[in-house]
């Protein structure tokens, strides 16, 4: 399980959401080997005054924050931001300085998933890669 939230503009997001949720998606089905199937990104908007940042960031400066499973190598999250960066600069042509991501990873017992403890879940993928 890995669950996107995405902070930027609004103004940026409203035209470059599906782009940025491709390039996620594209990124955690390579690295993480997630199932073609579980996408989960949440966007949330944020006006002008909303977002304070260094004034070496852009209009288009992108918080990602993902929410995982543990049990991942750290080769693999190192290897989950290292795509994350390199697809959006090259897909949305975004500077690197415009991207910020923290991976939070929670134990499956943390999670409850469609009526069941995470940990008592038969997945489809591993979660230990």
């Amino acid at each position: 399980m890995a669950q996107f939230k995405i902070y930027a503009r609004g103004e940026f997001l409203r035209v470059e959401h599906q782009r940025i949720s491709d390039v996620l998606h594209g990124a955690a089905l390579r690295t993480l080997l997630l199932p073609p199937d579980k996408r989960f990104h949440r966007f949330i908007p944020l006006e002008p005054w909303q977002l304070i940042a260094p004034a070496d960031r852009s209009e288009r400066y992108l918080i990602i924050e993902t929410i995982l499973f543990s049990g991942r190598s750290t080769a693999v999250r190192k290897a989950l931001i290292r795509a994350v960066i390199d697809d959006l600069s090259q897909h949305l042509g975004l500077d690197p300085n415009d991207i910020e991501i923290t991976l939070i990873e929670s134990p499956r017992e943390n999670w409850g998933i469609r009526g069941q403890h995470g940990d008592e879940m038969q997945l489809s993928y591993k979660v230990e890669v």
